[in-house]
């Protein structure tokens, strides 16, 4: 394994949710204030995914008083504490620059209904469960004095 890919898998999130474009979430972003610091909620629509691996970031848009604000996030940013998927959305393209022109009830996305988005929470509590057990059998083997045999 080459140095970089060792130094992006120490840095990088175990685990995050599996996002698409259109989909609405909750960004929890810590932010500093004086000396307090403090976790900020950004609440909007995935506009464009960039980036792989621990370099892979979200754009997400949200209109403010009539004002379209969007926001960056590399997603493996200690500063990025939770991304929390509240819609999925039901897009055609991988981009949705094209929502920057619309204002208003026009910038809504499809929501994603049905089977797939049943199987695909199934899939994401799998997922904790199986690291959770992974985790909790780790503090267990860890608590646990080992004994070294003499052969």
């Amino acid at each position: 394994m080459h140095l970089i890919e060792k130094i992006e898998k120490e840095n990088s999130k175990s685990q995050l949710p599996t996002i698409h474009v259109g989909d609405t979430v909750e960004v929890h972003y810590l932010i500093k204030e004086g000396d307090k610091e403090r976790v900020q909620l950004f609440i909007g629509t995935i506009i464009a995914l960039k980036g792989r691996g621990i370099r892979r970031s979200i754009t997400v848009r949200r209109l403010v008083q009539g004002e379209g604000v969007e926001r960056s996030f590399p997603l493996h940013n200690p500063r990025v504490k939770d991304v929390v998927i509240t819609r999925r959305g039901q897009v055609r393209r991988s981009k949705l620059y094209f929502l920057r022109d619309r204002v208003g009830k026009q910038t809504r996305v499809k929501e994603l209904l049905g089977e797939k988005v049943r199987k695909e929470r199934e899939f994401e509590k799998a997922m904790r469960a199986a690291m959770s057990e992974d985790s909790s059998a780790e503090a267990e083997s860890s608590a646990q004095p080992t004994k070294t045999v003499k052969a």
